[in-house]
């Protein structure tokens, strides 16, 4: 599931109603047209992005085509938003350079990459504007990847 494809297609007002009035019961453009107060071509094109989402689908019923909401396309956004509620809190990684490995910040116990900053109030600038001393004192005396992008300072 792609949930950036949902959410904009979700983020237009008139799609919305759209996922709306399926949630109650199957509707072929014609009847979505007239409850939207828009052209059933407008409709089309509606519903052209929620089927791309993944969000509708469409079933042939004699002339016409009845569109129904997927629902558990809906139970997995809602899943996801529920995961990003219990996501840890984590600092923001002021390295200059994008940490060597592929790790997710929240993938190994909610923890940051290795290279966050312990002390991020004693970092009061962007890190190529810190001194060695400000970098220091928040990451202590091992050598930091931010260190290699800061010029020495006084």
């Amino acid at each position: 599931m792609a949930p950036v494809r949902i959410f904009k297609a979700l983020a237009d007002e008139t799609r919305f109603k759209v996922v709306k009035l399926l949630l109650t019961q199957d509707l072929c453009v014609g009847a979505l047209a007239k409850h939207l107060s828009i052209s059933e071509a407008a409709v089309s094109q509606h519903l052209k992005c929620l089927r791309k989402a993944g969000l509708v689908k469409g079933e042939k019923r004699g002339y016409w085509t009845h569109y129904a909401v997927e629902k558990e396309k809906l139970l997995e956004l809602a899943g996801l938003l529920g995961d990003l509620t219990r996501l840890e809190p984590c600092l923001e990684c002021f390295c200059v350079k994008k940490p060597t490995s592929d790790k997710d910040c929240h993938k190994e116990e909610g923890k940051m990459c290795d290279c966050k900053c312990q002390q991020p109030d004693k970092l009061k600038t962007k890190p190529a504007e810190c001194t060695l001393e400000q970098i220091r004192t928040c990451h202590g005396e091992k050598e930091h990847p931010c260190a290699s992008g800061v010029e020495k300072k006084k």
